[in-house]
């Protein structure tokens, strides 16, 4: 009887690529996944910007299919990370806030995208923020990365503190050790996956290029503030600019090691941009932490020149939960470990070969707010607010509230919304109440945009979590 491990080479074996016409099989691709964190909607040249310059974060989106309706699975750091990481919607799991220091994080069962590259033959790296856990048992190299350089945490300074100690979930590390390292973190984070890209020669790769900025705080480097002197968003703009160069460089190296033509490169942000850092959601309504578009839907890139051509764009409905089983796919990987995923294989969508979309249904839940999507239909039901229907098709900033004039529709999306709400654990943890409170009233503060009155019966029957 075969054993695990010889069915996995097998099913990897297998899976490996299409036979060409002489007999040969395609290589596997590499995957790059580069996640930016409280990026802007509006702040990048290829999604209309005009405010930053990112003309290497552009040239990427140019090579590839530029997602205009994608979203992410949460609208906050950890819970949309913990999404993307298992194609499987974080609150199936139980977390569905940003994990408290000491403790708590991604649940130890659930499989990553990591382990299932790593068991399709492909060395895997994770370079940057991690907030996924603090402890050994969530460490990345735990969870299915063989390689890490980065913080375990969500934030720290860009420049290097003095006394920076083991232990510290802010400090700099490298597999479990304290790195040694100088400059500027975002420059830091592009040299060691420039270094590891550079050491990938027997077998394909998997890397998570996981930046911190241009999450606060607003650190740049003093040459970047000088060149965007006087700009109205001086330190955003720098932050942003040390980002692109980095993706300059790391696309740079892709092509002098001949690698760009047959890798497949995900770009997206963790969430909409922060009010914190004053990112620009553009036409978008609300910001990092709502559930309007401003919180979840992102600037979202697939890159593979070898078969998804350049310069197109997709409008079908896209999750940041189908990283994963398009690059497992991709890769002849093994898809679910065990668990099936929310997630799907986008390649054929963006090929055309699949006319469909590639989610009827999306759903998101935190806190006392929570949204679904239906064909162009939202609805958010928020426990101080009740429940608000959006056409987004004709209304992309969430302006009229529809409550009143599609009550059918509204019943018939709570319904949808609850039976699927049903299936989920209670969460893990809770954010502290302050948080939920400063959240609550800036919500109130978004409705007052809304161009049709509120209707009074919006606000009965939302459900008590």
């Amino acid at each position: 009887m075969m054993s695990k491990k010889g069915f996995l080479l097998a099913l990897f074996a297998c899976s490996f690529g299409a036979v060409s016409s002489v007999g040969a099989a395609e290589p596997a691709p590499n995957i790059l996944v580069i996640l930016l964190d409280d990026a802007g909607y509006n702040d990048f040249g290829f999604m209309g910007g005009t405010s930053m310059k990112t003309p290497n974060i552009d040239r990427l989106a140019a090579s590839g299919m530029v997602c205009t309706d994608a979203h992410t699975s949460g609208t906050t750091c950890s819970p949309s990370r913990a999404g993307i990481m298992t194609g499987r919607y974080q609150q199936r799991f139980g977390h569905h806030e940003n994990t408290p220091p000491h403790g708590k994080g991604m649940d130890p069962s659930e499989k990553t995208m990591g382990d299932a590259l790593k068991a399709g033959g492909y060395k895997t790296m994770y370079v940057g923020k991690w907030h996924l856990g603090d402890m050994k048992k969530h460490y990345p190299t735990n969870r299915g990365w063989d390689e890490f350089v980065g913080l375990r945490e969500g934030s720290r300074s860009y420049f290097p503190r003095k006394n920076e100690k083991l232990g510290d979930p802010r400090a700099i590390e490298h597999n479990g050790k304290l790195a040694k390292w100088d400059g500027y973190l975002t420059d830091y984070f592009t040299d060691v996956a420039v270094d590891y890209l550079k050491q990938a020669k027997d077998k394909p790769f998997c890397m998570f290029l996981s930046y911190t900025a241009p999450h606060t705080p607003m650190h740049a480097k003093k040459e970047h503030l000088k060149m965007f002197e006087g700009h109205p968003r001086q330190k955003l703009a720098a932050m942003l600019w040390s980002v692109d160069e980095g993706i300059g460089r790391v696309l740079q190296t892709l092509e002098e090691l001949n690698l760009r033509e047959n890798t497949l490169v995900f770009f997206l942000s963790d969430n909409g941009g922060s009010s914190a850092s004053r990112s620009d959601n553009g036409p978008l309504k609300g910001y990092k932490g709502t559930k309007f578009e401003g919180g979840q839907r992102v600037p979202f890139v697939v890159s593979w020149p070898a078969k998804i051509p350049e310069g197109g764009t997709y409008q079908g409905l896209v999750s940041a939960l189908d990283i994963y089983p398009t690059s497992a796919r991709a890769a002849g990987a093994p898809l679910d470990l065990g668990k099936a995923l929310d997630g799907v294989n986008l390649i054929p969508f963006l090929l055309g070969e699949n006319m469909g979309e590639p989610h009827e249904v999306l759903y998101w839940s935190r806190s006392i707010e929570d949204a679904i999507r239906v064909g162009d239909y939202k609805l958010i039901g928020h426990e101080h607010h009740g429940w608000r229907l959006y056409n987004l098709k004709e209304d992309i900033g969430e302006t009229k509230n529809l409550t009143a004039l599609y009550p059918e529709k509204v019943q018939e999306m709570q319904e949808l919304y609850l039976a699927w709400e049903k299936q989920l654990p209670n969460a893990k943890w809770s954010s502290p109440s302050k948080w939920v409170k400063l959240k609550s009233k800036m919500y109130g503060e978004l409705l007052k945009r809304d161009a049709v009155p509120e209707d009074p019966s919006a606000t009965r029957g939302y459900h008590e979590k």
